[in-house]
């Protein structure tokens, strides 16, 4: 058995966190200074925290290789199996032209640019970061409100922006269900708490938007909208991650966002000439005029009602306790580590959700969305093997990053750090969102930033009084906030509509936004870890 030290380097915890810091410090270096690949990044970040583990730490190299390959299968299954299989569905919908009807049908909705933002960038950017995530939001939302005639630049900024409350919750859960993970706290419990603190966002983000949009006068004449929308988002993304489903608290929150919006009679007014031709001084697409068949329309809508449905049937007691019964548990070989307290850790035994996981149920979704929509089995297959194909670094990129996260938290190096760290005391509750922030700035991950430093959040938590679910919860919530202006949003941004090379000057745009709306998490999380706001928490 290989049983964690705490002080394994010189008896000294200082210098022991300081090696420990190692990996860390190299993937955000290549990241963030090199600017080198995140795949790449990843895999030579895996490699120093196995030396470190090894040489420093003394981890048996057995031992130290199999919880990197216990990594790599969690990267795999589930995580990279959710996302692979969501952005199949979304890949059928391109292949039968689906997604363009839905397209004009969302054009169709208001003619107001600025109601036009919360419909494409907030409400179904949302529903898109639910089902894919990694870019797909930024890179679709910005495309759509494009071909509506906005500006590039002020389409790829709102794009950018409205992508931040549903990020804790997107791809299925994805970034929470790691977290819960890499952590060892239950899934309920930490989304629970990310459901108490990004709804907050969801609140002020749509009044954000319109503004963007329009200024003073936009935020003059659509508040009422922008708040109608935000509220029935948040309401809807607390109500589902605490009392329904992690996996559905972005598909319900956007759903909710959406028809609030429809409901509300002052969004469907006519916008004034003067609002349209300042705010849409792009080219607008011809074939917005198109008028689809009304079963067409219903067929496009007819893959994210079924993944609804699908989500909403696996929640059934009856049912979910059917899928758990294939869920396999196992003895992970080769492996055989305690903590510092000599107890074994959980990740001695690892568990495989066969049929229950996201991503199984999204593929079941994604079948029956090919019949509804037509696609033969033979086309269905090949978008499969393209997807793959399309997101092979992605998945290099999830893979190496998980490894390296149960390498450093096996070892002992996460909770070094985290002892080390939790000198901070009271500060930690501030400080917390910044970390969270600061990874997902140079991986462009929650997930990825979810992790590298959810232990080490857990870690510092227990040691400074402080509640382990509220830190790691900090760490997803403060991360969301980070995606606006990471390179790779930003480059996928730009791409999107056609401002290759520009990415410094949207940085300037969303910079602000960014930090402003960080400040605002870091004092939600203070004031929930006090009297002021603990009250919040579950």
């Amino acid at each position: 058995m290989f049983v964690q030290d705490l002080e394994p380097v010189a008896d000294s915890l200082g210098l022991s966190a300081l090696i420990a810091a190692l990996p860390l410090v190299t993937v955000l270096v290549l990241l963030g200074a090199v600017r080198m690949k995140a795949h790449r990044a990843g895999l030579i970040g895996l490699a120093v925290a196995v030396l470190v583990a090894w040489l420093a730490y003394g981890m048996p190299l057995g031992q130290t290789l199999s919880s990197g390959a216990q990594g790599v299968l969690f990267g795999l299954f589930p995580i990279m199996w959710i996302v692979v299989n969501a952005l199949w569905v979304y890949r059928m919908t391109v292949r039968t032209q689906h997604f363009d009807i839905l397209r004009r049908s969302f054009g169709r909705l208001s003619d107001d640019p600025r109601i036009q933002a919360l419909v494409i960038a907030f409400c179904f950017g949302a529903l898109l970061e639910a089902l894919a995530g990694f870019g797909a939001p930024v890179a679709i939302s910005a495309v759509m409100l494009v071909a509506l005639g906005f500006q590039p630049v002020r389409a790829a900024v709102v794009a950018l922006v409205a992508n931040t409350a549903p990020v804790a919750f997107g791809a299925m859960g994805t970034p929470v269900v790691t977290l819960a993970q890499v952590t060892g706290l239950p899934l309920d419990s930490v989304a629970s708490v990310v459901g108490r603190q990004t709804p907050l966002l969801a609140l002020v983000v749509p009044l954000v938007l319109v503004g963007l949009v329009d200024g003073k006068r936009g935020l003059r004449e659509t508040w009422l909208p922008a708040l109608v929308c935000g509220t029935a988002f948040a309401a809807a993304q607390f109500v589902a991650s605490n009392y329904v489903s992690a996996q559905l608290a972005d598909i319900g929150a956007a759903l909710a966002g959406a028809a609030a919006l429809v409901a509300l009679p002052s969004a469907r007014r006519p916008a004034a000439e003067p609002v349209r031709t300042a705010v849409l001084t792009g080219v607008r697409s011809e074939d917005l005029d198109t008028e689809d068949p009304r079963p067409e329309v219903l067929r496009a809508y007819a893959p994210y009602a079924l993944i609804v449905v699908v989500f909403s049937l696996a929640q059934i007691p009856a049912v979910k306790s059917f899928l758990d019964g294939a869920t396999q548990v196992f003895d992970w070989p080769f492996l055989n580590v305690a903590g510092p307290d000599g107890e074994p850790v959980g990740a001695n035994a690892f568990t495989l959700p066969l049929v229950s996981t996201g991503g199984t149920l999204v593929l079941l979704s994604g079948l029956l969305t090919a019949g509804v929509i037509g696609v033969h089995a033979r086309v269905a297959v090949r978008e499969w093997g393209a997807t793959v194909h399309e997101l092979r670094f992605a998945i290099l990129t999830v893979t190496s990053v998980l490894a390296l996260a149960y390498v450093m938290n096996l070892s002992g190096q996460a909770a070094v750090i985290g002892h080390f760290v939790a000198a901070a005391g009271a500060g930690l509750a501030f400080l917390s969102p910044v970390l969270g922030w600061f990874g997902v700035a140079v991986s462009g991950s929650d997930t990825s930033a979810n992790a590298l430093f959810g232990a080490l959040q857990v870690t510092a938590a227990r040691q400074s009084g402080l509640s382990p679910e509220l830190l790691a919860a900090a760490n997803s919530s403060g991360g969301v906030l980070g995606k606006m202006i990471s390179p790779q949003n930003l480059t996928i941004a730009c791409a999107a509509v056609g401002l290759a090379g520009k990415e410094g000057d949207l940085l300037r745009k969303v910079l602000p936004w960014s930090v402003g709306l960080l400040l605002v998490m870091c004092l939600i999380v203070v004031a929930q870890s006090t009297f002021l706001l603990g009250w919040m928490l579950p």
